[in-house]
């Protein structure tokens, strides 16, 4: 089985994020549901307060010893709203980290379905800070709209509570309510962009910081940290100016309302004044009106809640990116037992970039034979590694594995009967007998210790602290011991094809030469080398040179080796 690899008609954005929103949703729907009920039944409360606080007084006023007892409700409701209130708090955490986690889980699971693909079109930086920040913002979006329903709806009640009291103090109000709904549209409107444009220069950013981490010891030696960092950096003056328009918009939205919404409780309460002189209205409804004028005005509640919905939208748009790329399909087929692992590859071409990396290769590898490739630098080497093990597929042509073409082999199957092996391998698990083992359908010591022995990894495993349990962060490994763990892991797998792409580059001759040694005799599987000294291309039984792309011949080392050409690749 192979590893994981190292390489590198869709909806519109607005339909996929509301499919993605709903999905959301729908996931956290039971704790959704809990949390409207708790914010509704607060909103309930913080609506019957001014009724039943106005009763009171009016009670009071009038010497009704039921007064007191209104009282005691009044301190009732005031307790309920905080027991409400933490409740709320508590569960609309716990249902934004439980959403945050199933979105990450889905997208992982895209990331890893799409394959090499996805890196190549983000990048590991952005791709980490989607699935980090921007998962963590679009998770809140349920708990955001729950919150912002809970928020309509005190405005509304309290509209009605107003219709109750006096239908003209309804009135006055609502004459006064249309620039409260065009200051939240505009804001609603403006935060979008910005928030968007904000988003992608934090992706932008964590695109060149992963990109320097990973190439830290060359940015050391040529002594460029500075120009490394003003490069990392450079969106900095665009994240600036987009979070501080973020802040304008916001902030102006609040100080409209802070201006209208005093305006609309005045005119209610001047109103409330004018019906009580006209004795149409007690004490308390007059203290119960203004009450629901403030709560009926709340459009500060709003724009924050409203900022939290745009920038969890804006979020998941950006999450909508990685699920638009559709995932790597496979079909139903299985090899044929009697095969022994021919490889063909039949008028392959791929582009990159809008450059023809491969141009019509046509290259066989008969099985239980080593076909090494050698070429320049940007010949298409690696490129051809990934198409014949189906870590990419090819713009045109076919691979076929023992007559059947890759696309239409079962995942399983194709992932059981191609194994690989990588310059720089991903030494994944949690010990090195894990990092060996990882892919092996069942898992044995002796054969994790025979895989290593053929990759020459024994020895220097047997010296770690731990030796086998040595847990991988923990063991000091060259170069070359990395690739070693990574060829055992190959090793350990009962494939048909097995491609080595340059992961020989950092041994030592000698090392190299015992393992090409073992590669012949240690498995009966097809061999497909990337090669870059003469040694290995020697040691296998055909050599493909690969030149801008097109197979330029194919022949024994020694044959080769009489052409000029040929001779110059390996100085």
């Amino acid at each position: 089985m192979t590893t994981l690899t190292e390489t590198g008609g869709a909806p519109g954005p607005a339909a996929v994020s509301a499919a993605l929103g709903r999905a959301a949703v729908r996931n956290s729907a039971p704790r959704c549901a809990v949390l409207a009920l708790v914010a509704v039944a607060a909103t309930g409360a913080n609506l019957a307060l001014p009724l039943v606080l106005g009763q009171a007084l009016d009670l009071l006023l009038a010497g009704d010893p039921e007064g007191s007892r209104r009282v005691l409700w009044c301190t009732g409701l005031v307790v309920a709203l905080a027991v409400l209130d933490a409740v709320e708090t508590v569960l609309g955490g716990t249902t934004d980290a439980r959403t945050t986690a199933w979105l990450r889980r889905r997208l992982v699971g895209h990331v890893l379905a799409v394959g090499p693909r996805a890196v190549g079109r983000f990048g590991p930086g952005d791709l980490v800070a989607r699935l980090v920040g921007n998962a963590a913002q679009a998770g809140t979006a349920p708990t955001t709209v729950a919150a912002l329903v809970a928020g309509l709806a005190g405005p509304v009640g309290a509209v009605v509570a107003l219709w109750l009291i006096s239908p003209w103090l309804a009135t006055v109000f609502l004459l006064g309510a249309p620039p409260l709904v065009l200051l939240l549209r505009a804001l609603a409107r403006d935060s979008a962009e910005c928030v968007t444009r904000y988003q992608r220069a934090q992706g932008r950013i964590a695109s060149g910081l992963a990109e320097a981490v990973a190439g830290f010891r060359t940015i050391a030696a040529a002594g460029t940290a500075a120009r490394t960092v003003a490069r990392v950096l450079r969106p900095l003056p665009e994240l600036s100016r987009e979070g501080h328009r973020v802040w304008r918009v916001q902030g102006r939205a609040a100080a409209r309302a802070a201006a209208l919404a005093p305006l609309l409780q005045l005119g209610v309460v001047a109103g409330a004044g004018v019906l009580l002189s006209q004795q149409r209205l007690s004490v308390g409804e007059l203290l119960a009106a203004s009450r629901y004028a403030v709560l009926a005005a709340g459009v500060g509640v709003l724009v924050g809640q409203l900022s939290g919905l745009v920038r969890a939208r804006a979020a998941a748009r950006r999450l909508d990116e990685i699920l638009a790329e559709p995932p790597t399909t496979y079909g139903e087929r299985l090899l044929p037992p009697s095969g022994q692992g021919r490889l063909e590859l039949c008028g392959v071409s791929v582009g990159r970039g809008g450059r023809t990396v491969l141009d019509g290769v046509d290259l066989v590898v008969p099985a239980g034979t080593t076909l090494a490739v050698v070429g320049r630098s940007g010949a298409g080497k690696s490129l051809l590694a990934a198409v014949a093990g189906r870590l990419t597929d090819p713009d045109e042509g076919e691979v076929r594995l023992d007559g059947v073409p890759l696309r239409e082999l079962d995942r399983r199957e194709l992932r059981r009967a191609i194994a690989h092996a990588f310059e720089r391998p991903a030494l994944l698990g949690g010990s090195v007998e894990d990092t060996i083992a990882l892919g092996v359908p069942r898992p044995s010591p002796a054969r994790v210790r025979e895989a290593a022995r053929s990759a020459h990894a024994d020895a220097f495993v047997r010296r770690l602290p731990d030796g086998y349990a040595t847990p991988c962060a923990d063991a000091p490994l060259s170069g070359g011991e990395a690739q070693r763990l990574g060829l055992a892991r190959a090793f350990a797998r009962d494939c048909r094809l097995l491609v080595l792409d340059d992961a020989l580059s950092s041994l030592d001759t000698v090392t190299e030469h015992h393992i090409t040694d073992a590669l012949h005799h240690t498995t009966a599987a097809g061999r497909l080398i990337i090669a870059h000294r003469a040694a290995t291309a020697a040691s296998a039984d055909r050599v493909a040179w690969l030149d801008e792309g097109r197979v330029r011949a194919v022949g024994a080392h020694a044959e080769l080796w009489r052409v000029a050409g040929y001779r110059e690749l390996f100085r």
